[in-house]
């Protein structure tokens, strides 16, 4: 599936991320909700409506690629669906790709009832292969009740729904250690000209400015994808998503061409480039926050999720570690977000009840009072999230509508897009290793998109 919105202005979710409302420290949360009976025999909650059947002695799978506090506390979630219908889920462990994991499952007869997906491509997928059923009456009623029509086109397949986006990811955030900005007198940039007079300055105080994870790869897409939505503008950027461009354009040279600004620089990475290709996006987070004001990295890019990794370090959100957005290259900054969707795989009453719970407020403050976690429900209430940069970052998701660019690689066709060690994922880490190639890197990635947009 692509994207379908038309006229964005993607700019204007960044006005709620102003820098000084992220530099705000820890607050606590508000108590749990309490759930009340109601009549019928369906538990009902008084903050979203949201009604589910009881389903005592029913049994459901559901199967993410979440693991560590993010699989840990989306279990709690599952728990309070069981304590309101009597079912009974259990969390199946997927390998990344998931589709490459349903598939063996679905071959083998066993597919999970539900599955969480990443990729708009990997729902069109889903939907392609026969695999996902089509959202239910009561489900589609809580995603028109609490998204924005730009979520609630994310989960559709012509024209039908056949998803429900749970998690939402902003994904043009930069991480700060302050107390190397305080020793180093930086200031937060906002453009990319002063993004790289910010690490030259650290790099002149004695500290490595940043810490890039490239072992998994996707983080390296999302560099790309947001240098390229602020500089090429969104109508390239959909282009470029539907391969309607090719990846041999000259606003991809462009592009690869400003990245190498800063990774063409081996001093200004962590280990250096080598080294940072085989760093995981999680090591890349708690080396930044680890070492007091001399840690391996001054700055680390990615989404607010980042914040479970670094809620993993000594550091604390809003104090030691702080957030700018991913700096403007064109005339204004970028807005990219991704998300996961439950798509259902095996039809039933339980099945369809856990969709519209996911898609309920009730369900998304549970997970939002744990942190490290955002949600495209606008109705989920600011004060469940846990400190005042999440809340801020949380605000600015729901402010922006349908003005924001889904993440370009989970657009794109799961071999080009979402496959470890292939497609673009391979490509741009070859390029974090020889930032000098982009001719090369252009070509990979053109064959790459053409042979698997005609897969």
């Amino acid at each position: 599936m692509r994207s379908t919105f038309r006229t964005p202005i993607f700019r204007r979710a960044l006005v709620a991320v102003a820098v000084g409302s992220l530099a705000l420290g820890l607050t606590s949360c508000g108590d749990d909700n309490k759930d009340d009976k109601a009549s019928g025999g369906e538990s009902k909650s008084p903050s979203s409506g949201v009604q589910l059947p009881k389903l005592d002695g029913e049994s459901l799978e559901i199967a993410a690629v979440w693991t560590g506090d993010e699989q840990k506390n989306f279990k709690q979630v599952l728990a309070e669906f069981e304590k309101r219908t009597g079912a009974k889920v259990t969390f199946v462990p997927a390998q990344d790709p998931i589709i490459n994991f349903l598939g063996s499952k679905v071959a083998g007869g066993a597919p999970p009832d539900i599955a969480m997906l990443p990729q708009p491509g990997a729902i069109k997928q889903a939907v392609d292969k026969k695999w996902a059923k089509p959202l239910g009456k009561d489900a589609q009623a809580q995603l028109t009740k609490n998204y924005s029509q730009g979520w609630q086109d994310l989960g559709k397949v012509d024209g039908k729904q056949y998803a429900a986006y749970y998690k939402a990811a902003n994904k043009s955030l930069v991480w700060y250690n302050t107390a190397v900005f305080e020793n180093a007198a930086a200031k937060e940039p906002k453009t990319w000209k002063e993004f790289l007079a910010t690490a030259q300055t650290i790099y002149d105080s004695g500290v490595t400015p940043m810490s890039i994870g490239g072992a998994d790869g996707w983080p390296l897409t999302d560099w790309f994808e947001n240098i390229y939505l602020s500089q090429a503008g969104p109508e390239k950027y959909d282009q470029l998503a539907k391969h309607e461009i090719k990846w041999t354009d000259p606003s991809v040279k462009e592009a690869l061409t400003t990245l190498a600004q800063l990774w063409g620089k081996s001093d200004f990475i962590a280990g250096g480039n080598k080294e940072a290709v085989q760093t995981e996006f999680t090591k890349s987070v708690e080396q930044t926050f680890t070492g007091g004001d001399q840690p391996k990295g001054a700055m680390v890019y990615e989404g607010d999720f980042a914040q479970v990794n670094i809620q993993q370090t000594k550091a604390k959100i809003g104090s030691d570690a702080k957030v700018f957005p991913f700096p403007a290259v064109g005339a204004d900054a970028p807005v990219v977000s991704g998300g996961d969707a439950a798509v259902i795989l095996k039809d039933s009453k339980a099945s369809q009840a856990l969709v519209t719970w996911l898609a309920s407020p009730d369900a998304a403050m549970i997970q939002a009072k744990l942190g490290g976690y955002l949600s495209p429900n606008k109705n989920v209430d600011l004060s469940a999230y846990p400190n005042e940069v999440q809340r801020t970052i949380a605000k600015a998701v729901i402010d922006a509508g349908d003005d924001f660019r889904f993440d370009m690689s989970d657009q794109t066709p799961q071999a080009f897009g979402g496959t470890p060690g292939k497609g673009e994922w391979k490509a741009l880490q070859d390029f974090l290793v020889n930032p000098k190639d982009i001719a090369g890197t252009q070509a990979t990635l053109e064959a790459e998109a053409a042979k698997a947009y005609k897969e």
